[in-house]
């Protein structure tokens, strides 16, 4: 998923602000946008942001920016914005597309570039200072927005363009970027009432303030549990590679000749697979659902509660009935009826499934001589073994064939046999980190096309989870500014001298991301604000869900599937019980998610948040659904990022559902055509998606790749679900 690196509800007027830093189309050194003269004489300054950039591709000078460079940086990035603005209300000249959109288009550009580094770091490698000055810029930069996003000079000469858009004989892509800035505004507040404007923008500002607390919460949980593992006994029934990783884990906490699990998936999920320890994993566990939920200072209860009652209040300001209604308003699925019936489609055949799933897993437990009720740290343990049991399969038997440097190469092939892209690693660059890696991107003809960073390994500096983000956005505005891309998984690092070995569903995931990435990277389009991943937020998974398909394919794993000792490619054998086996324990995944995505969307139903009690609502909405007690939402409440760190998700957590139906079906069209790299069906899947940007309607843009609208049908089938009573998929 793409990064928000700012909260409250002016976070979408971001965009307004265009790309930082331009980069000539030949990869050359960057050439910086004509800024106002303070932001180029500084001669005596020596805060980076106050520079042009001499490196490669225009890459941030990392090695050179401190945390105290951020506040003066973005001081003046704010100043300088204002000042453009005020420009643009100044003149006396008509509104139009140039002298209004154009010229947003070309302002902000100090502003956009700290906030991207910033929020970079804060997400992959922070640290104490960078967090507090997180803490002191989110309100100021939320009331920094809301001035703009409020401000009814610029809305007038903005409505006065949109209410000639069908007269100005504007192309396409001007035309969508005048409707999307307007909707914007207005989405913003822009055509309230004074009074309200003004309460608007407080609760923006304490939104921000909030949610900024809410993730660093959780952040904090995440890095000061360890769960340390003494001796063979705790050690028990952990493979190889899940031993490797707890020493590294140990190593990198300087507790050298010990074994640690921390919350990171990466490393908490094997150890829940494979743990002989029940009372271990029962421990591992209640921390991994607790984090945010512990009753201290990171407790993020009454966080939820002022966030719930606030994202209502805006609503209503809005002149909405639901905070799900607004947010909604502005998607594909447009009411949260769509969405409910979307995900209760799914809900009864998963967890029909599920119910299934368990009966094997207590099958196993017995036979094993435990007459135990299958608990949620167990089902993980027993999944494992009824797994091996039924298609001959060990994880630990199919990680040494995932080689994380040759799923690296599996992604680069996959994008280079479908969009002629290749990619070659670059040294020696100014980056955050010394596990960060970074490959120039070039199209078939040779021309450069992206700089793609990747940052895999978890770390306590780096919050959960995994994301694309950029640190520059393509636009062709003035001149061709290409992108620079980043991909962040959390990987456990393999131990020193050995390979990182991942799961296939770590694997899946890398390619997730990357198909984010891509969207990122290929992009072609004019204006920055309809740049890459700007699309509404439940299309902006296909591009990166399609990609997993590739991954699955024979064709890609017996290319890049190796044994990382002996070089030999995956036996057939093992691929195809790898294959056989993909829909394996899918009832247990579906439930996990779905309930999450379920629960999300009764939080913001709410007409009001008095008296909320946060974990009784997760508890008596997750009780109306008939959640199985032995599976545990994917996210619970007080630590569900992606819906109370900001706004990105909020109302929002179905859209990888939403997208998983247009991904299901999208991949079809390659299997239809006989080859999942067919030429025909890839360039249709560039031109209208993964180029594309925010530039047309996304049902519109599918239905010009796909030839037609998705069916659901397909996502079922794909996830071995069907309806009760039709043949199930196996």
């Amino acid at each position: 998923m793409k990064s928000a690196l700012t909260a409250g509800v002016s976070a979408l007027i971001l965009t307004l602000v265009g790309a930082g830093g331009a980069m000539a189309a030949n990869g050359s050194a960057p050439t910086q946008k004509a800024a106002p003269a303070q932001a180029t004489q500084a001669s005596m300054d020596t805060n980076p942001f106050f520079t042009q950039w001499q490196t490669p591709f225009g890459l941030p000078p990392f090695d050179k920016i401190k945390p105290a460079h951020f506040k003066p940086a973005y001081e003046r990035g704010m100043a300088e914005q204002k000042a453009e603005i005020a420009a643009i209300t100044g003149t006396k000249e008509a509104p139009s597309f140039a002298n209004t959109i154009e010229a947003m288009e070309r302002g902000g550009r100090l502003l956009e570039q700290v906030d991207k580094v910033f929020g970079n770091l804060t997400s992959s490698h922070t640290n104490d200072e960078l967090q507090a000055i997180q803490r002191d810029m989110a309100p100021v930069l939320a009331k920094h927005r809301s001035e703009i996003s409020l401000n009814p000079e610029l809305f007038q000469r903005i409505d006065a363009v949109y209410q000639q858009r069908d007269k100005l004989k504007l192309t396409p892509e001007q035309k969508r970027v005048v409707e999307r800035y307007h909707l914007a505004f207005v989405r913003a507040g822009a055509q309230l009432k004074p009074e309200q404007k003004q309460r608007l923008a407080e609760i923006t500002q304490r939104l921000a303030v909030i949610s900024t607390a809410f993730s660093q919460n959780v952040l904090q949980d995440e890095k000061d549990y360890m769960l340390v593992l003494e001796g063979e006994r705790d050690l028990a029934g952990l493979p190889d590679f899940a031993r490797a990783a707890a020493a590294q884990a140990a190593a990198e906490r300087n507790l050298p000749g010990k074994h640690v699990i921390t919350l990171s998936r990466s490393s908490i999920e094997p150890f829940l697979t494979f743990s002989a320890r029940r009372d271990l994993r029962e421990a591992a566990f209640k921390a991994w659902t607790l984090r945010g939920d512990n009753g201290d200072a990171q407790d993020n209860k009454k966080i939820i509660q002022e966030i719930v009652a606030l994202r209502i209040e805006r609503a209503k300001i809005m002149g909405y009935e639901t905070f799900a209604d607004y947010k909604l308003a502005d998607t594909m699925a447009k009411t949260p009826a769509a969405v409910s019936d979307l995900l209760l489609k799914v809900w009864g055949p998963a967890k029909e499934r599920a119910a299934e799933e368990k009966g094997l897993l207590a099958e196993m437990a017995r036979s094993e001589g435990q007459n135990i009720d299958i608990e949620p740290w167990d089902w993980r343990y027993y999944a494992e073994k009824v797994r091996k049991a039924k298609y001959e399969l060990d994880e630990a038997e199919i990680k040494p064939y995932f080689q994380l440097d040759k799923m690296i190469e599996a992604a680069f092939y996959t994008a280079n046999r479908l969009f002629g892209v290749t990619f070659t690693e670059v040294k020696g660059l100014p980056l955050y980190h010394p596990d960060v890696r970074a490959w120039e991107v070039k199209d078939k003809d040779g021309k450069h096309v992206a700089l793609f960073i990747g940052d895999n390994f978890a770390r306590p500096t780096k919050r959960s989870g995994a994301w694309m983000s950029t640190l520059r956005d393509q636009e062709n505005l003035d001149e061709s500014i290409r992108p620079l891309v980043l991909n962040n998984n959390n990987f456990a690092k393999g131990a020193p001298g050995e390979p990182t070995l991942l799961s296939f569903d770590d694997a899946n995931t890398l390619f997730h991301e990357f198909g984010h990435g891509l969207h990122g990277m290929l992009s072609n389009v004019k204006y920055p604000y309809l740049s890459g991943t700007s699309v509404l937020r439940d299309f902006v998974e296909f591009p990166s869900q399609v990609y997993e398909h590739w991954l699955e394919q024979p064709e890609i794993l017996q290319k890049f599937a190796v044994h990382y000792k002996t070089g030999e490619p995956i036996p057939k054998a093992l691929l195809d019980k790898i294959l056989a086996a993909r829909n394996f324990n899918q009832g247990f995944a579906t439930v996990e998610y779905v309930s999450s995505a379920l629960v999300d969307m009764e939080f913001h139903a709410l007409k009001s948040a008095e008296g909320l009690d946060v974990n009784g609502f997760e508890a008596a909405s997750l009780k109306k659904i008939g959640m199985p007690k032995e599976i545990v939402m994917r996210h619970r409440s007080p630590h569900f990022s992606h819906i109370f760190s900001g706004d990105g998700y909020s109302a929002g957590y179905y859209s990888y559902m939403w997208a998983e139906v247009l991904d299901a079906d999208g991949f079809n069209a390659f299997k239809e055509a006989g080859n999942i790299f067919d030429p025909a069906m890839a360039k249709k899947l560039y031109d209208n998606v993964y180029s594309a940007g925010g530039t047309s309607d996304p049902m519109e843009a599918y239905i010009r790749f796909r030839g037609r609208e998705p069916k659901v049908d397909a996502l079922l089938k794909n996830r071995g679900l069907v309806p009760a009573g039709e043949p199930r998929v196996n």
